[in-house]
């Protein structure tokens, strides 16, 4: 018998003999063991909120440490990240402000104030040796237990101060990024659950928060440095949430839903203007669309019913398909999907059979697919010309 199981057994005779010994004289072990038990099982699940809300502050701490001890790091430097923010074009600024009131933060008219005390107020924000608190006041948002208003905003600011650091040449970033990583992919996971709970079922008009949260995903993912990262860590969950946002448009049936699949559609293309997650996007869409080619043209044999909403709603994944194709197509040939993939494969080999049995019962759904098809072929030919004359 090895120790750790030697020690479970004996914890569980004392336990026995506790409640043996301990029991009123009125009942029996078993009924006191019970009652016991009972009492445990009503407390733990106040006891599992408080360990949330616990983990919740502890995250919000690290979050705030990292962030101070980048900013430290430029105060170092600090009349240059001065003259560099006070030097930007007044543009720049006012988009800063726009920014501020999109992402669904109050500023009070303190904070409303020109560009150059806006600089100078978000230097003393950042200076040490206090923790750098985040700077932006929660506004109320759809009901969510654990808004992740909270986790956004750090995610924003830690993109803001990385551009600082790489404009002032400083490695103070990097450095305390490789150590720290954990705290990144921990946000964005969190940020993520709070999306998909969301967008299992989106209702308009909703807050702009949620449009900043999927281009701040968006952004971190094109980031070199951060996207290593957070792909190790947070595959799956991306994984959920793109297979999320594709159920809020096919699966939804309301008569009134065009309005969210608009929206939601918009969702996808945000994510997908990232080239590392357009490739599973694509994928994705392209394999529901396949799978509804399947459906439609077993329906079409058999002169069949086929599903209405869900023929009105794939029209969406065409709108989205199009949208990043054509973005593929202008992009970087080195990060162009694979044309090898199956979802790809087989639809470009039915689509010809395909377009020619559907057109005369269906000529609107396979003149979408027609026009997919032009582009994938017009990717994959732009991928070749530019390998083969770079």
């Amino acid at each position: 018998m090895d120790v750790q199981t030697w020690y479970l057994k004996t914890s569980k005779l004392a336990l026995a003999l506790a409640i043996i010994h301990s029991k009123p004289a009125d009942r029996s072990s078993r009924e006191y063991t019970e009652h016991l038990a009972t009492l445990v099982a009503q407390k733990e699940p106040k006891c599992q909120s408080k360990v949330e809300a616990l983990e919740a502050e502890v995250l919000q701490l690290r979050q705030q440490l990292f962030l101070s001890r980048i900013s430290s790091g430029l105060f170092k430097n600090g009349e240059y990240v001065k003259s560099h923010i006070e030097n930007q074009e007044p543009t720049s600024s006012e988009n800063t402000l726009a920014l501020m009131d999109d992402s669904g933060c109050v500023l009070s008219n303190e904070q409303r104030s020109e560009p150059a005390e806006l600089s100078q107020h978000w230097l003393e924000s950042c200076s040490p040796p206090s923790l750098l608190p985040l700077p932006l006041e929660n506004k109320p948002y759809p009901a969510l237990d654990n808004p992740p208003s909270s986790h956004m905003q750090f995610l924003q600011h830690l993109l803001e101060l990385k551009k600082l650091t790489e404009s002032s040449s400083l490695k103070i970033y990097l450095a305390h990024f490789e150590k720290d990583s954990s705290i990144v992919s921990e946000s964005v996971l969190k940020l993520l659950d709070g999306l998909i709970t969301f967008y299992r079922n989106p209702k308009l008009p909703s807050s702009s928060f949620w449009t900043q949260a999927v281009g701040t995903l968006a952004r971190l993912a094109s980031d070199f440095n951060l996207s290593n990262h957070i792909l190790k860590k947070c595959s799956k969950k991306l994984e959920e949430f793109e297979k999320t946002l594709l159920q809020a448009i096919i699966g939804n049936s309301s008569i009134n839903r065009f309005q969210v699949q608009h929206y939601v559609s918009q969702s996808l293309v945000t994510l997908g203007s990232c080239s590392v997650l357009r490739k599973s996007i694509i994928l994705l869409l392209l394999s529901e669309v396949n799978s509804f080619v399947d459906h439609l043209g077993a329906i079409n044999q058999d002169q069949g019913s086929y599903d209405v909403t869900r023929y009105e709603n794939i029209f969406s994944l065409f709108w989205i398909l199009e949208q990043l194709l054509q973005q593929e197509i202008q992009g970087d040939p080195a990060l162009h999907i694979d044309h090898s993939s199956p979802e790809i494969q087989t639809f470009l080999q039915k689509h010809d059979e395909t377009i020619f049995r559907l057109s005369d019962a269906f000529p609107l759904f396979t003149f979408y697919l027609w026009r997919l098809g032009i582009l994938l072929n017009s990717a994959e030919m732009e991928t070749v010309e530019k390998e083969s004359f770079p």
